[in-house]
This record gives C-alpha cells, structure tokens and sequence, in this order.
C-alpha cells in the first residue's frame, strides 16, 4: 500500500526502515531511482543491510542514521516515508524538518495511532492530503497518506476531516472498517465525557464528528482508492 503512493523514477528515503525491506521492494521494483533507508538506531540498519546485501542491493541504497530526518539531506530524496510509527512521534519529526515545505515533495505517511494529529499537522502547515488508502494484514487495519506542501490554508476544512481525511473518497472495505472503529473509539471517549458532564463541550464536538464519519460510511458513491 505505501509502496504503491510513491512515485516513479524519483529517490525514496525510508525513515524507520527497520529490515530495510520497503526501499529493497521498490529497487526490485524498478520503480524508483535510488533509496535512502534510514532509522534511529544501529540494530536495525545492520538488519537493512543484511537485507540489501542478499539482494545484491547494498550499493545502490543508501543507510543513513538519523534522528528522523535530521541527518537527510534536502536534496537527497524526493518522496519521504514515514512509516509504523504512533501519530504524535511523525509529528514532531515532521516539525523538526524544515525543508519538507515544498511542492516537489512528497509525504507518504503510515501512522500506528492517532492519524488525526497528522491530518491536523497538514491542515495547519499547508499541506494538502492527496489521497489515501486502508489495508489489513494479520488482522490489523493500516491506512497511509499521501500529502504534498501547497503552501494554502485548509483552516475552513471541517473538525472532523482530521478523522476522515481522503478516507471518504477510499471507501473500500478496509476503509470502512477502519473509520467505523475510529467511531467506536471517538463514542467512548465522548460517553465518557458527556457521563461527568452532559453540555461538556468536547463531548458535543467529538458527537459531531462521529455523525460526519456515520455519513461517509453510509454513503455509497466510493471512489476508486488512489
């Protein structure tokens, strides 16, 4: 599914990459030019490379260590993912990188938790989202965004786009799924909430947001996922 949102022929910088196993795929692939697999820790870029050199890979992808993306060059890549990650720590490396504000760019982001918060970042940073899909694998929901800097507010977009997203134009049955677990998981919070104080005004919020996403679960005019 991540693979799939990054472009053709450009160079690809896998933040977290672990096994190293998304830039060897997308090198088999031929579908891109070159790849950059970076991670925190030094465990698991021996681990990438261990990978790379049983694909006859290991000099055609760079292994960088960095905290994030502090230690990849600007110029170095052009698609960068972020991937198996909680919401809130892809935040911060993304507010920590200046140079990912640039239309050439492209943000490929696969959040483990709270995607709302990335959605958030991009709402108010002057992102736009450009599409994004779900999956499921061993029983787990996945979905990914794809976002690019367009420098425009989208501060008119309503509060519970940072809980839909695309997801609305990607009605497949992960999709679905997925945002009727997010409605699970919002009714709880907002039951809760309302128990201690029913005009509590975060209750009444997150209600809105559960109808927004109830509507695009019940609509039936789905796109094709991009």
């Amino acid at each position: 599914m991540v693979a799939d949102m990054v472009r053709r022929d450009v160079i690809v910088a896998d933040i977290g990459t672990d096994h190293g196993y998304l830039p060897a795929y997308l090198m088999l692939s031929k579908k891109v030019s070159g790849a950059i697999a970076a991670d925190l820790r030094k465990n698991p870029l021996e681990s990438a490379k261990e990978t790379l050199v049983s694909y006859g890979l290991v000099e055609s992808v760079s292994l960088v260590l960095s905290n994030g993306l502090e230690n990849i060059k600007k110029d170095s890549a052009d698609d960068i993912v972020i991937a198996g990650m909680g919401g809130t720590l892809i935040v911060e490396i993304l507010k920590n990188c200046d140079w990912i504000c640039n239309a050439n760019k492209r943000l490929i982001i696969q959040p483990m938790s709270r995607a709302e918060e990335v959605r958030q970042f991009f709402m108010q940073n002057g992102f736009k989202i450009l599409a994004e899909n779900a999956t499921i694998d061993s029983d787990r929901l996945y979905i990914a965004i794809n976002a690019v800097y367009s420098g425009k507010s989208y501060s008119n977009l309503p509060i519970s786009y940072a809980y839909i997203g695309k997801l609305c134009e990607c009605q497949n049955t992960y999709a679905k799924e997925y945002l009727q677990n997010q409605i699970a998981r919002l009714k709880k919070r907002a039951d809760a909430l309302y128990k201690i104080n029913n005009d509590d005004y975060k209750a009444q919020e997150l209600y809105t947001i559960i109808s927004d996403i109830e509507r695009c679960v019940k609509d039936d005019n789905s796109k094709k996922c991009v």
